[in-house]
């Protein structure tokens, strides 16, 4: 350990590095590919780049909700570096008009991280609410069609107008 990393603090870091590559490597693709797969009805390759991300039984998920939830540096450094990836390709996406424009963009880029990352943060929870691993290719494929369906055509409905008689 101490030859290859010198310490267990760059041990450590060595970890952290990796774990973080692993969410990282789902903003990898090409800008417009991307896009192209979040906004059409390619929501099956959103779950595809979950599953390369986090193949079956992989402990990243696990490490990277640690990091994430005890306020380690190392987490706060890596939602860091993931809100200004997914800020900068919310910008891209409103240069193709394949977003509406917001107040707020700040507030939507972090919105949309944090609806990203709860299913990481939350997968055991999910997983007993909807019957299967959120992570496993099946799990994903339904997450990532559902929540296309909200993200693309809303979740809500205007209350009826009352009819005046």
């Amino acid at each position: 350990m101490v030859h290859h990393f010198g310490s267990k603090d760059g041990l450590r870091a060595a970890v952290d590095a990796y774990a973080g590559q692993a969410f990282d490597s789902l903003f990898t693709m090409n800008e417009h590919d991307l896009v192209e797969s979040m906004t059409g009805d390619s929501w099956a390759s959103v779950a595809e780049m979950f599953a390369r991300a986090f193949p079956p039984g992989s402990p990243l998920p696990a490490y990277l909700r640690r990091l994430l939830l005890t306020n380690d540096p190392a987490g706060a450094a890596l939602f860091g570096r993931w809100f200004a990836q997914t800020r900068h390709l919310l910008d891209t996406m409103g240069e193709l008009g394949a977003t509406r424009p917001s107040e707020d963009a700040a507030v939507r880029a972090a919105f949309l991280l944090v609806n990203d990352l709860a299913v990481l943060l939350l997968r055991n929870q999910v997983a007993a609410a909807i019957g299967v691993d959120p992570l496993t290719p099946e799990g994903m494929s339904r997450w990532a069609k559902e929540v296309t369906a909200v993200y693309q055509q809303g979740a809500f409905v205007s209350a009826p107008e009352e009819e005046h008689s």
